[in-house]
């Protein structure tokens, strides 16, 4: 064999090889893309993609931790701590027929380290103007500080509401189911009202007017309420009647309410306040027309830093019938 012929043969053995080693060569799979989370901007800030879909979720809530002072605020003393956790998910998305909007409030209240309860605060579906599931109602709205008493203790309920907003302008109706509210001797717990509301801002100037009817104790609410910035401040001016106790508001058969809340700094909002109740409490399942009340107090709110606020207030409560009582809390409050 000439020398020419070895190599040619050693070549065609050196590339057989390589062809082999070739065709058995492990090529490693290319990874797979992550999805990171999405910033989505449609709705506001705080809202992100839910990785995989086109709906927009917010999670934001509080830390709260409050002392509250009155005669014998927690049974057995003049003063009384809680502390209370919330967290609210908000799930929005497009549809032919404007924004799907679900919300979920999940809330625990501790009184203290054995005595803790958790609560679904809220949890609705809303679209087009039309809620339905259990959230707060338009009594629940009030004035900025801590001295007016406007409305029944229990303004969250299971509720189907429509509501309509121009600019500047709201108006709605909405049937509550009122089961755990209050009701007359004899009468049953599983009633339902009917409310409608009117409500807007133009200018300077804020407004809200709510009817509502209690079916089950066939007595119905109603409250005008309005807000208009003068000098440093807001003055806030409410009134409310109640044809007999009702779900929608037990206290007195009428009662006008006013404040007005001073922006003393940009972190510093002072606001003092006063409200007279005709025919305050409850007698025999009416209202008690030997009795009048009043109330004054002011509330204090402070923002320490962006997202933690302090709040104070401080409340006296005089009526015909008893004894003045003296009651308030302090507050801090870290929002996220």
């Amino acid at each position: 064999m000439t020398i020419r012929m070895m190599l040619i043969s050693s070549a065609a053995a050196l590339a057989a090889v390589s062809g082999a080693q070739a065709a058995d060569a492990i090529v490693a799979a290319e990874p797979e893309a992550v999805e990171y989370v999405r910033v989505c901007d449609a709705y506001g800030t705080g809202y992100f993609y839910i990785p995989g879909t086109e709906t927009c979720l917010k999670v934001n809530g509080y830390i709260r931790v409050q002392v509250n002072a009155s005669p014998d605020a927690s049974g057995t003393s003049d003063w009384d701590a809680v502390t209370r956790g919330q967290l609210q998910f908000t799930a929005k998305s497009d549809t032919e027929y404007g924004p799907l909007t679900g919300v979920i409030v999940l809330q625990t209240n501790a009184d203290n380290a054995s005595s803790q309860v958790a609560k679904l605060d809220s949890a609705y579906i809303d679209i087009a103007g039309f809620r339905a599931g259990l959230f707060y109602s338009w009594w629940d709205d009030g004035l900025s500080g801590e001295t007016d008493d406007i409305a029944s203790a229990i303004t969250l309920h299971n509720s189907i509401r429509y509501q309509y907003e121009a600019d500047g302008f709201y108006a709605g109706i909405s049937v509550d189911e009122l089961e755990d509210s209050y009701y007359k001797a004899g009468e049953t717990a599983n009633n339902f009202g009917v409310a409608a509301a009117i409500g807007g801002k133009a200018g300077a100037f804020t407004y809200q007017i709510i009817g509502s009817y209690d079916t089950d104790n066939e007595e119905g609410a109603v409250r005008a309420m309005g807000t208009v910035a003068i000098g440093p401040g807001t003055l806030g001016l409410a009134g409310v009647y109640s044809s007999g106790p009702n779900a929608y508001y037990q206290k007195s058969e009428w009662a006008l309410a006013a404040e007005y809340a001073i922006k003393a700094t940009d972190k510093l909002k002072i606001t003092p306040g006063f409200q007279y109740y005709g025919n305050y409490g409850i007698v025999a399942g009416d209202f008690d027309n030997n009795n009048d009340a009043w109330k004054a107090g002011v509330t204090v709110d402070y923002q320490i830093v962006d997202n933690f606020y302090a709040k104070a207030t401080v409340n006296y409560l005089e009526t015909d019938k008893a004894d003045g009582v003296t009651t308030g809390f302090f507050r801090l409050q870290r929002a996220f």
